[in-house]
């Protein structure tokens, strides 16, 4: 794990570097602060349920926008390879770059507390669902960034990886939203399947560990497949 935080600080670093890193990030956040302020001012509504509804929204292109070069951009140039020749495992590697992305979403979600606050000081704030929001867009951020740096594993060309990911993030996400057009006996199954349907339960403010269950399986599956991608590497 301590090789997969290195490779974490200098994926940070680098990202930080990068004068599209904070376009992306400011872009993220004059969307979402407009979308509040909207709400807030013009409809009389102080509260965060805008963000939470919006920001899932948002996160299906922002984070595959971000992870888009993780491992795409490495291969294109030749470093995966020189990568895997070092003492550190594919899995270090891996869990590196998601580790990368989540730690960019914690940052840009640290901005929004702003929100928090200003809604704090014009009235009474219900704690439980704000927290179970917050919770609900890191496990949703985590699963999104597996899912990202798994699409970035599968190509060399950063704009195709970029399609991949936000194709696989865009079908869980819809899941829940054509079961009025499946059988009745499809419907839960989708349901389940459907990554917006476990965020909303989350954002309730109640834990369930169904929910829980669902983003961990989604988060090892992706990495796992993604390690496996890499450890092929050092057979070619």
């Amino acid at each position: 794990m301590s090789k997969a935080l290195l490779i974490t600080k200098k994926e940070l670093k680098s990202f930080f570097n990068s004068l599209s890193a904070y376009i992306i990030i400011v872009i993220f956040l004059l969307i979402t602060g407009w979308f509040f302020s909207n709400t807030l001012f013009l409809r009389n509504q102080a509260n965060m349920r805008i963000l939470f509804d919006l920001i899932p929204i948002f996160f299906i292109p922002f984070i595959p926008a971000i992870t888009m070069g993780f491992i795409s951009k490495e291969k294109n140039s030749g470093t995966i390879e020189l990568l895997t020749t070092f003492p550190i495992n594919s899995k270090d590697i891996v869990i590196g770059k998601f580790l990368t992305s989540l730690a960019l979403i914690a940052i840009t979600l640290s901005f929004t507390v702003i929100n928090l606050i200003t809604i704090a000081l014009l009235g009474n704030v219900d704690f439980g669902p704000v927290l179970g929001g917050y919770i609900g867009l890191l496990f949703l951020g985590a699963a999104y960034s597996a899912i990202g740096v798994f699409g970035s594993s599968l190509t060399d060309n950063q704009i195709a990886s970029f399609i991949i990911s936000l194709g696989i993030i865009f079908f869980l996400f819809m899941l829940d939203k054509v079961t009025m057009f499946v059988p009745d006996f499809l419907a839960g199954i989708f349901n389940y399947l459907s990554i917006d349907y476990h965020f909303n339960n989350i954002t309730k403010g109640v834990i369930d560990t169904r929910d829980i269950i669902y983003f961990l399986s989604i988060i090892v599956l992706f990495l796992t497949l993604t390690t496996r991608i890499v450890e092929s590497r050092k057979w070619r």
